[in-house]
């Protein structure tokens, strides 16, 4: 191996969790939310992805510290010291939580697909299901025979090409680079929006994943790290992770700044992909396929991370309820018969919902689910301020007590702005 070879794949274990983290929680929901937020509020807001990227950071790191700290997840973290109880709630979390996301990534993938490719003869509704079971299938197929170097390799293409093309056509477009700097170094929301507080907030909270940031635990194991030496090398991978999240919130919110459009959802993007189009002459039809291209490869590196990975936290639940205590996470395995139930019911289950309206019961899923990043960040606050438990050197210190509690906080609003919303939409 060649010498530019070797810093490539040293360069690779280092950042490859993280941006396995970046590509899983960027899926059709965050552009969507990314894209609503810029067409409504414009580049003034573009501050509020950054801070939603450090707060992402600030949680995501503490769970990697009290891992490395403890050789445990943050699951059995939770059994052990909290109780079953939570155990158990965050149990039934996971299962809405994999239907509804599920259900959202293969809408998603289907219809950009369909955006990019429409099949001759074909309706979008109907190319939205075909494609939908298409690419369940082929995440499926990867994340059972693959394991996860293959998933790692797969994942860093889809990286790169949802990065490139997404960033390169928000530069593409022109923006006002006063404009920009100035909604990057300023916070403020804007007045003229009716809802710019809410949708401030709905665009801070968006950045990056929920329950998916779980899983880089199980993703360090697999790169062989532990102890309290890998703090240092997590934090880098996790800082260069939530740096190419943020720039791709802030690409999003600046290619939809001004954007007029009834769509939601994944239907967003093709409206922006059509704007593209209009605005850049010849190279409009370049740039509308280049951001589709992008859009597809975030929706589905979202849903071969969400195959792959999610898994991982119904084997380790199910060990823990089992009481096999003998066996520690890092003997979970992606051929074990748990982790394969639940890919399987992640591939399938959810293409139960294609074509349907779920709006009432997606009502009551955004309630619930408001809860789980807040649960995380006191979750952490509790466990990683003892001593006991992970030591003096990893115990969080004052600066990270008042950053969580800062989260925690933060979460909160979003939660009881996102329940006010849905109710007030019944």
């Amino acid at each position: 191996m060649t010498e530019p070879s070797r810093k490539r794949f040293a360069l690779l274990a280092i950042i490859g969790p993280g941006m396995l983290v970046a590509a899983t929680g960027v899926g059709a929901g965050d552009l969507a939310t990314s894209a609503l937020a810029g067409s409504r509020l414009g580049t003034a807001v573009l501050w509020a992805v950054v801070v939603g990227a450090a707060m992402k950071f600030a949680l995501t790191e503490g769970l990697a510290r009290w891992q490395l700290a403890t050789d445990q997840s943050l699951l059995e973290g939770i059994a052990r010291h909290l109780g079953r109880g939570v155990l158990a709630v965050f149990t039934v979390y996971l299962a809405a939580w994999s239907f509804f996301v599920g259900l959202a990534l293969v809408s998603a993938c289907g219809v950009t697909a369909h955006a990019i490719f429409p099949l001759p003869g074909s309706t979008p509704a109907a190319d939205k299901v075909l494609y939908g079971i298409a690419h369940s299938a082929v995440a499926l197929g990867l994340a059972w025979a693959g394991g996860f170097r293959l998933f790692e390799k797969i994942m860093s293409v889809c990286i790169g090409v949802m990065f490139l093309t997404v960033v390169t056509t928000a530069i593409a477009s022109g923006p006002d680079l006063v404009a920009c700097l100035q909604g990057l170094v300023i916070p403020t929301i804007p007045r003229f929006s009716s809802d710019g507080l809410g949708w401030t907030v709905a665009l801070t909270g968006g950045v990056g994943g929920t329950v998916t940031i779980l899983c880089y635990g199980y993703w360090i194991r697999e790169e062989g790290r532990s102890g309290a030496e890998s703090v240092r090398t997590c934090r880098i991978d996790l800082a260069a992770a939530y740096f190419m999240t943020g720039l791709f919130g802030l690409a999003m919110v600046v290619l939809a700044t001004g954007l007029e459009t009834t769509g939601s959802g994944s239907r967003l993007l093709v409206d922006l992909a059509t704007r593209l189009e209009s605005q850049l002459g010849a190279f409009g039809p370049v740039a509308r396929w280049a951001f589709l291209v992008g859009a597809w490869g975030a929706v589905f590196s979202s849903m071969l991370g969400v195959w792959q990975s999610v898994p991982y936290l119904f084997a380790d639940t199910c060990r823990l309820w089992t009481h096999s205590d003998s066996t520690s996470a890092t003997g979970i395995s992606t051929r074990s018969r748990p982790y394969r139930a639940w890919l399987l019911g992640l591939a399938i289950v959810p293409l139960a919902g294609l074509g349907t309206s779920f709006s009432a019961i997606q009502k009551w899923y955004a309630i619930v689910g408001a809860a789980f990043l807040p649960a995380v960040a006191l979750t952490l606050l509790v466990l990683n301020r003892r001593r006991d438990l992970v030591g003096r050197q990893l115990a969080t210190r004052w600066p990270g007590t008042v950053a969580l509690i800062a989260v925690l906080l933060f979460y909160l609003l979003a939660g009881a702005l996102e329940v006010q919303k849905r109710l007030a939409a019944s």
